[in-house]
């Protein structure tokens, strides 16, 4: 939440992969009335919003079924309207079960998650939608949901797992930050009381963050956030020391990086020095950015 990173959930049925989606909402700051407006002219060109409406402050949040074709997550149509991940624009778009999503309709996912545009092409002309949305995917281990569980046994075979986590494809993946596993919590221990953190001092993290990124991009009328950064603008705030450099290009030999996930690391790394009040990145971060790298092969 806090640089607008995209996020894939993975653990059991049950584990709480939706709750934590749909807890991000209540961790978001506020839309700023610069955003306010772009989410309002989408959904006014979606016609679901209504002339007397006052500014949205809430950041959206969508969750697709699973069965939504590509013209619905996308937009388009004979008439062309935005698609899912347009009226998700500057919120989250959620999609569970991840893998069940055609194959077809979630690489239509690739060009807005790079480029934060939809381009819709029709015989009549072509038009283009914002779509700058933070994905947060869910997804089972495999078929039966129980692969890797201590107290459960997964029926599936190895080839079943492979075929299942093969339905995403790898430059999908790869434009996925954050990569984070779900374990299934005992049942004696959600009866435990246990001091937490409220959403209201999680969120004020997240705001001092947000602030890091609107000074660094105050001039820019399009990126906000981390995430969204180009190889220009990484040059110049995530520059790194020699130190660092070394341990990126080792790590990034070792894991095996594709040249896009290495820069996706440097954009987390950063997100994590902010969150940490760091002007610079230091190796920590760099190491904790690495820990979220993908585990599925």
């Amino acid at each position: 939440a806090a640089g607008c990173h995209n996020i894939l959930l993975t653990g059991p049925p049950g584990a709480g992969k939706t709750l934590l989606a749909r807890a991000l909402v209540s961790i978001q700051p506020r839309l700023s009335i610069q955003e306010s407006l772009e989410v309002i002219r989408i959904y006014s060109v979606a016609g679901l919003i209504s002339n007397t409406q006052t500014l949205i402050e809430q950041r959206p949040f969508r969750s697709p079924h699973h069965t939504a074709s590509g013209v619905a997550l996308v937009g388009g149509g004979a008439v062309p309207k935005p698609g899912e991940v347009s009226l998700a624009h500057r919120g989250v778009l959620f999609l569970d079960e991840f893998p069940e999503f055609p194959r077809g309709v979630l690489e239509n996912l690739r060009q807005p998650m790079e480029d934060g545009v939809v381009s819709v092409s029709r015989a009549a002309g072509s038009v283009q939608y914002p779509a700058r949305f933070m994905l947060v995917a869910a997804m089972n281990p495999c078929p039966c949901g129980l692969y890797g569980q201590e107290d459960d046994v997964c029926i599936c075979t190895p080839s079943q797992v492979l075929k299942y986590r093969k339905k995403i494809s790898g430059p999908l993946l790869d434009r996925i930050d954050l990569h984070i596993e779900v374990p299934r919590v005992a049942l004696d221990k959600l009866t435990e009381e246990y001091q937490t953190e409220t959403s209201s001092i999680v969120r004020a993290r997240v705001e001092y963050a947000h602030i890091c990124q609107r000074k660094r991009f105050g001039r820019n009328p399009i990126r906000f956030f981390n995430a969204e950064m180009t190889m220009a603008e990484m040059k110049r705030w995530c520059a790194v020391d020699q130190n660092v450099q070394t341990f990126l290009r080792q790590a990034a030999s070792a894991f095996r990086l594709s040249a896009r996930s290495y820069f996706r690391v440097l954009k987390v790394a950063r997100t994590i020095a902010d969150l940490g009040k760091s002007k610079t990145i230091l190796c920590d971060h760099v190491a904790e950015a690495l820990q979220y790298r993908t585990k599925i092969e």
